[in-house]
């Protein structure tokens, strides 16, 4: 008996031991960054229970799985800061244009977000999905019932709020509806929500300036939520617009992102210094400003963006009966052409004019042909004047074409890109080349965001190095959100992690061919899990939703 006791003791010990050694997956030999700006370290990486286990070398210990990495860089899992996928991971929840970038996390809800639903807009079918749900929190229940390729995480919108509480009207809230908003704002930071967005470019948004956004704001405090916002000018008066992103920031005491950061108007390329000097001078004084940005010189809007705003009160069906009317028609042809003080106007914007418009999603018999063309071939082949052209198309389309405007400049791009606050968001989406969501001909960015940062801009013209590049993806994305458990590769974190190339990486999608995976991104792993594996999709749907820090605890 004195023997058989210590005899079982040594063999207990030596199975917790053997079990302790065991990795769920090993990734072997790859160079290490760990997301915070560091060199790379060649080393080894062990995975247990969805969590980073042991970073260090591991030799021979005993994997189920195991990942050649020798030649890769491996890396957090990148965090997509402005994605649009609310619907399409619902269509197609493998999100494959993300994950084929090395996006582990999306974060939506720019300006409209998912939650909360009016009563009487439930049921409804929006991009195909049948809206089943009434608040951010059961959005969030749709996504983890269905499963996710991706972990996902959101704001709510501004717009999403304003319309909820205004509807349509172009009426100006009184204090109670001002209360009703920032109380459906408490409740969506209940649900998890990061923070308030805005997308102040088109109405009724765009109603709410400095003193309504940020009494608004201020709802997502207590949350220790971010306000992040797409600007209510890019062009003329994109400094005044920067300044009151600010501004919002400084009356909430809450963090600002600005979106996309950029100067889209041709008159004025060459002047990102002096926007880049505004967010310095608020970040000396003690605010928290940043902003994100995209690798590309064009965006995308809607083509009915150019319809002047006192157009679009009502709606839709108002705005396409005002273009049947020829009276409120001359008035808006003469607007598109010469403009209106504080309005944003895109044609006016852009460098190329009509040239300058590409039309990604068309449904009508008359104009789906153009589906990837330009505006001005429309009006070479129609032969009539360019604008009413263009009401007709918005009319034919009924108010609903996605166009990619051509209006910001590589220069500036870059400049806004080199900045330490910036980090990197595709405002793209997660599409499927193959299935619905791959139908229109999508902005590049959907599906090159990401490697075009590796490849072009680190590997090849030397803008970032790629441990800054690899920081603008990850951990600065993770810490403007407040995000604790990921974007790092560290012990005891969530195991999301990206293996590429750092040789070869590189977008394929161009805007004339833009449903084209990147090269160099053997292996995207989401939770533990591999759903990228000598990239092909495996299938897995990992994914879970990431909350903000006022998540209320479930009882």
């Amino acid at each position: 008996m004195r023997i058989v006791l210590p005899l079982l003791a040594v063999l207990l010990l030596a199975t917790c031991q053997r079990n302790e050694e065991h990795y769920d997956l090993i990734i072997a030999g790859g160079a290490v960054l760990d997301g915070e700006n560091h060199p790379a370290v060649d080393t080894d990486i062990g995975i247990r229970g969805g969590l980073i286990a042991r970073i260090g070398p591991l030799g021979s210990a005993d994997a189920t799985q195991r990942i050649d990495a020798r030649g890769l860089t491996v890396a957090p899992g990148f965090i997509d800061v402005h994605s649009h996928s609310d619907y399409t991971m619902l269509r197609e929840p493998k999100g494959e244009s993300m994950v084929r970038q090395g996006v582990t996390t999306q974060i939506l809800g720019e300006g409209p977000s998912a939650g909360p639903v009016k009563p009487e807009k439930r049921g409804l079918e929006v991009e195909g999905v049948k809206v089943d749900w009434s608040t951010l929190g059961g959005y969030f229940a749709r996504l983890e019932k269905q499963g996710i390729a991706t972990n996902i995480g959101s704001y709510v919108g501004q717009g999403q709020i304003w319309n909820y509480v205004m509807g349509d009207t172009f009426q100006l809230p009184g204090p109670a509806e001002m209360e009703a908003m920032k109380k459906l704002i408490a409740e969506a930071m209940d649900d998890g929500a990061l923070g308030l967005s805005s997308q102040l470019m088109l109405p009724p948004a765009n109603l709410a300036h400095a003193p309504e956004l940020g009494q608004l704001a201020s709802a997502i405090s207590p949350g220790h939520g971010i306000y992040s916002s797409h600007i209510r000018d890019e062009g003329e008066t994109v400094f005044a617009a920067v300044d009151e992103a600010i501004d919002v920031g400084r009356r909430a005491k809450v963090p600002v992102d600005i979106i996309h950061l950029k100067i889209a108007h041709k008159k004025l390329w060459g002047r990102m210094a002096e926007v880049v000097a505004r967010i310095e001078k608020a970040r000396a004084e003690g605010l928290t400003v940043t902003a994100n940005v995209y690798p590309y010189t064009a965006g995308q809007n809607s083509l009915v963006s150019i319809v002047p705003p006192w157009a679009h009160e009502g709606g839709r069906e108002k705005l396409l009966a005002r273009l049947r009317n020829p009276a409120d028609r001359a008035r808006m042809h003469k607007e598109v052409l010469s403009g209106l003080p504080n309005w944003y106007n895109h044609y006016l914007a852009t460098g190329d004019g009509w040239a300058g418009m590409l039309l990604v999603s068309l449904k009508s018999e008359r104009f789906k042909r153009f589906q990837g063309k330009r505006m001005s071939d429309v009006i070479a082949a129609e032969g009539k004047d360019p604008v009413e052209t263009m009401f007709d198309v918005i009319l034919e389309e009924r108010g609903q074409t996605p166009t990619v405007f051509f209006h910001h400049s590589e220069q500036d791009m870059r400049l806004a890109l080199k900045q330490p606050w910036t980090s990197i968001g595709s405002d793209g989406a997660a599409v499927n080349p193959e299935g619905p969501t791959g139908v229109p001909h999508h902005h590049p960015r959907y599906y090159g965001t990401f490697p075009r940062i590796l490849g072009k801009y680190v590997r090849e013209e030397k803008v970032l190095t790629l441990p800054e590049a690899v920081y603008k993806m990850t951990a600065l994305n993770a810490d403007k959100l407040g995000i604790r458990d990921r974007g790092r590769l560290k012990e005891g974190l969530a195991a999301d992690i990206t293996l590429f190339n750092a040789r070869m990486v590189i977008d394929q999608a161009t805007f004339e061919k833009p449903k084209q995976y990147p090269i160099g991104i053997p292996y995207v792993i989401v939770n533990g899990q591999i759903v990228l594996d000598r990239a092909r999709h495996t299938g897995n749907l990992p994914g879970k939703i990431v909350y903000g820090g006022g998540k209320k605890k479930e009882r």
